[in-house]
C-alpha cells in the first residue's frame, strides 16, 4: 500500500522519483522552448506553481480547485507563448502537480532550474516579425551564454531619453536581491537642467560601472572585489572584511555598505520577507543572525544569478519606459552593440580611465 504524504496524496517511492516519465521530459522541453519567449508567462506559470506549493494548508476541496485553476492558468499561457505550447500543455499533468504539491518552498525554484536549462539553442527558436524589445535581449543573452565566458562582454546601455523618473528599476532592483534599509543597487539621480523659468529634469539612472578599469579592485587588501573574465566586478561576501575602502575609491559612488538593519526594527515582530534570502552570484545568503552580507559592502553587479538562468537584469524587465538595454557587446547582432555605435552615446567620468560598460544615450 502507497504511503500518504504531509498533503494526504500517495507518495511515489524514492527510486521511482529519479527516472522521470518520458511525457514529463517532452513537456518540460516543450515548455522550456515556449517560456523562452515568454518572460510574462513564464512568472504567471511559477507563481501558480508557487501556490501550488502550499497545498497542504488547504482543505481538499480547495485543493482541487486551486488544481484546476493553476491547470487552466500554466495551459493557457503556454500556449499563448509559443506554437510549440499546443504539445506541451497535453500533458501538464497531475504528475506535475504531485511535485509541486509537496511542501517545500523550494519546489518553485527547481521546476524554474528544470525548465530553462531544457530549453532548446537559440537557433531553434526563430524570430517572430513582431519580436519586442525584450525578447530580442532575451535572445541575445542566451546567444551569449553560449560562449566561453571569456568571449562576452556584458553592457548596459541607458536611454536618458525615455527614462521617466518612476524609480520602477531601483524597487525592481531591491525586490530581486532582498536589499535592506540604506543598500541601494541602482539609484535614480535627478538633475534640474536651466534657469527658470525654462527649467527641465532629468533622471539618471546609475548602477554600478562594472569599470574595465575598476578603481575598486587594487584597493581592497583581501582581494573580496575582482573582475570576472566577462567583465563583471563582483564582490565575495566570504572574503570581505567591510574595511570599505572600496567604497571611498568607486568615484561613481556605486557601493553602500550593509549594516544589518531590517525595515522591522523597533517593530513587534519580523515581517517573513525580512528573512527571504539574496540569490545573488547564484548563492544562497541569509542575513538571519548577522551572516553575509552584514558586515560587508554591496554592489550592482549585472543579475549574474539571472543571467546563468537565462533572464535579462530585473532593472531591464521592469523598466517603464523601455529605457533600459542590456547585452554582450562582443556579439555585433546584439542590441546593445547596435545601440552603443550611436553617435550620441556617453559615459560617466570617462576622463578618469576607468573606462565604465554602462552607456548612456542622450
Amino acid at each position: 500500500m502507497a504511503q500518504q504524504g504531509a498533503s494526504g496524496r500517495p507518495s511515489a517511492p524514492a527510486d521511482s522519483r529519479r527516472t522521470r516519465p518520458a511525457s514529463r521530459r517532452q513537456f518540460l522541453k516543450n515548455a522550456g522552448a515556449a517560456l523562452a519567449l515568454a518572460p510574462s508567462a513564464l512568472l504567471t506559470f511559477g507563481a501558480r506553481g508557487a501556490e501550488a506549493g502550499k497545498t497542504e494548508e488547504l482543505s481538499s476541496a480547495a485543493r482541487e480547485e486551486l488544481r484546476e485553476q493553476f491547470l487552466d492558468q500554466a495551459r493557457a499561457a503556454l500556449e499563448a507563448a509559443h506554437p510549440l505550447a499546443g504539445s506541451a500543455s497535453d500533458v501538464l499533468s497531475d504528475s506535475l502537480l504531485a511535485e509541486l504539491g509537496e511542501p517545500s518552498g523550494r519546489r518553485q525554484e527547481k521546476l524554474l532550474a528544470t525548465l530553462l536549462p531544457a530549453m532548446g539553442p537559440p537557433e531553434s527558436q526563430p524570430p517572430t516579425p513582431d519580436e519586442g524589445i525584450l525578447l530580442r535581449m532575451q535572445r541575445d543573452l542566451r546567444r551569449a551564454m553560449q560562449k566561453p565566458v571569456d568571449q562576452r562582454r556584458w553592457v548596459m546601455v541607458i536611454d536618458l531619453r525615455k527614462c521617466i523618473g518612476c524609480s520602477a528599476c531601483t524597487v525592481a532592483c531591491k525586490a530581486e536581491n532582498k536589499l535592506p534599509p540604506g543598500v541601494v543597487y541602482r539609484p535614480v539621480v535627478e538633475e534640474e537642467i536651466g534657469t527658470f523659468p525654462h527649467v527641465s529634469r532629468r533622471f539618471i539612472p546609475r548602477p554600478c560601472m562594472q569599470c574595465d578599469n575598476p578603481p575598486c579592485v587594487p584597493v581592497c587588501p583581501v582581494g573580496a572585489t575582482y573582475k570576472r573574465p566577462d567583465g563583471i566586478v563582483e564582490i565575495d561576501y566570504n572574503v570581505c572584511i567591510g574595511c570599505r575602502y572600496c567604497i571611498a575609491a568607486c568615484p561613481y559612488g556605486a557601493r553602500t555598505f550593509d549594516f544589518g538593519l531590517n525595515y522591522n526594527d523597533g517593530t513587534p515582530q519580523e515581517a517573513p520577507y525580512e528573512g527571504q534570502p539574496s540569490l545573488e552570484y547564484g548563492r544562497s545568503w541569509s542575513r538571519q543572525n548577522g551572516g553575509s552580507p552584514v558586515g560587508n559592502v554591496r554592489k550592482c553587479q549585472f543579475c549574474v544569478h539571472r543571467q546563468a538562468a537565462g533572464m535579462l537584469p530585473a532593472c531591464t524587465t521592469t523598466c517603464v519606459g523601455a529605457a533600459t538595454y542590456f547585452g554582450d557587446a562582443n556579439d555585433p547582432e546584439s542590441l546593445v552593440a547596435e545601440l552603443m555605435a550611436r553617435p550620441n552615446v556617453m559615459r560617466l567620468k570617462e576622463e578618469l580611465g576607468t573606462r565604465p560598460k554602462v552607456y548612456y544615450l542622450t
